[in-house]
């Protein structure tokens, strides 16, 4: 019996080889679908981790405040457009007088032109304390980040962002160097590392781009620039009056990071009259990016498994063709005495083979998926930078992470759609009459 099992399989491969060009696009059918279900699996894994990432680094256990501009809300003629919002100074207190929030944050953010000599930056100005590095990951390169002496004495130093201290200082030494901001001098006490940006969550959180960023300390902020930026162009002027941009409470418990949520926007809609201001969660904000990827892969793998659906579709098609084609060699091995158990195992063994083999080897191209994609990335960055600054960051930096358990489920979908497509065209060559199929030329 297992001779006549290993002969039937000899039989069944020595039949692929016949048709050598037949049997390779019946099997880069099955490859194509193999492949697939890792790639999209791959890619989709990677898109979430990174947005996993960028909302874990917000941390679970914060809640942020962020002001954000009304609409409508302004004051003076068509000539001149003001608008005040956003989160007080006064509310701060009020806030703070929620019994689960055990710290929190002050920061306010403005644009302004940043100077060197000649060299000129439109910088992103960060009004902080000393514990805004740390809350959002960032490494002193050279020098020093921001201090409580700084703070309380309201001194006019700065730290750097990489880029900036890169384009005003490509061959100097920062540290001691003098920058200006509106004419006001800073003094540089350190340069911070390169780091990631963060894309934009939400509505109410936008992007994070932190190469343009210029730390001062918050005192020297309020002291030296205030709470009024105005704009003009055109004939046209355009301000905003908003003292803070952002406090992000810490709450000491994850379990009481919803019910701090709620608190914090009762207290803000007591404060303000118009919706000035935005709540946003990172832990809601991580439960739903879970969520999300758990539908992404499953939407992932039916379009994978419809491609392997078509090839196993092309298998059919090719087995009736051969059936059809290989009529009276049925006749004759039937007449010969095989039966109709050997005839269907003969033609099973040929679509098993062919599904095997392209299993495998969408398997190996499967794996090359980091590879390929991060070669992409570099091509299209080389040959169209401008079409990858618009896509977003967690595209744009995607790292793939092929899914362990991607390979065996692609390999074993592969068999099965092999084993299923094969039978019917086994099942009708075993059935043939032997006495029609030794008739048929």
């Amino acid at each position: 019996m297992n001779l006549l099992n290993v002969r039937t399989l000899r039989v069944g491969v020595n039949s692929l080889f016949l048709h050598p060009l037949r049997s390779m696009l019946t099997i880069l059918g099955i490859f194509v679908g193999v492949a697939s279900v890792i790639w999209l699996l791959a890619i989709s894994e990677g898109i979430s981790r990174e947005v996993q990432r960028q909302i874990e680094e917000l941390g679970a256990r914060n809640v942020i405040l962020r002001s954000r501009m009304p609409a409508e809300d302004y004051v003076g003629d068509m000539e001149t457009f003001f608008v005040k919002y956003g989160i007080r100074r006064d509310d701060v207190a009020a806030l703070l007088e929620i019994p689960t929030i055990k710290d929190h944050l002050l920061i306010r953010e403005t644009l302004r032109e940043a100077h060197y000599g000649a060299q000129m930056v439109e910088a992103h100005i960060v009004a902080c304390t000393p514990e805004y590095s740390e809350m959002m990951h960032l490494a002193v390169q050279s020098g020093d980040f921001i201090s409580d002496i700084h703070v309380d004495k309201r001194s006019n130093v700065c730290v750097l962002a990489s880029e900036v201290a890169e384009r005003f200082f490509p061959i100097e030494e920062p540290i001691g160097k003098t920058i200006r901001i509106r004419e006001i001098p800073y003094v540089v006490i350190g340069v911070m590392e390169p780091r990631q940006a963060m894309a934009g969550i939400g509505s109410s959180l936008a992007a994070q781009d932190f190469s343009t960023d210029i730390y001062i300390p918050l005192e020297t902020f309020w002291q030296r620039i205030g709470d009024t930026v105005m704009f003009r162009s055109a004939g046209t002027r355009s301000g905003e009056e908003v003292q803070l941009s952002q406090i992000t409470f810490q709450v000491g418990r994850i379990e009481d990071v919803v019910t701090t949520a709620d608190a914090v926007e009762r207290t803000m809609q007591k404060l303000h009259r118009s919706k000035d201001y935005a709540v946003v969660v990172p832990l809601e904000l991580l439960e739903q990016a879970r969520t999300t990827r758990m539908m992404f892969m499953a939407f992932m793998g039916i379009i994978a498994a419809v491609t392997l659906v078509v090839g196993g579709i092309g298998i059919m098609n090719i087995m009736l063709a051969t059936v059809t084609e290989r009529t009276r060699e049925i006749g004759i091995r039937r007449a010969l005495g095989a039966r109709q158990a050997d005839i269907t195992r003969q033609f099973l063994t040929e679509t098993v083979v062919l599904s095997v083999t392209g299993g495998l080897t969408g398997i190996v191209g499967g794996l090359m998926c980091p590879a390929m994609i991060g070669y992409l990335q570099n091509l299209l960055l080389q040959t169209m930078p401008e079409v990858m600054e618009t896509l977003p960051g967690s595209v744009r930096n995607i790292t793939p992470v092929v899914v362990p358990w991607s390979l065996p489920l692609g390999g074993g979908i592969s068999i099965v759609v092999g084993i299923l497509f094969g039978i019917y065209p086994a099942i009708r060559a075993a059935k043939m009459d032997p006495i029609e199929a030794l008739r048929h030329e």
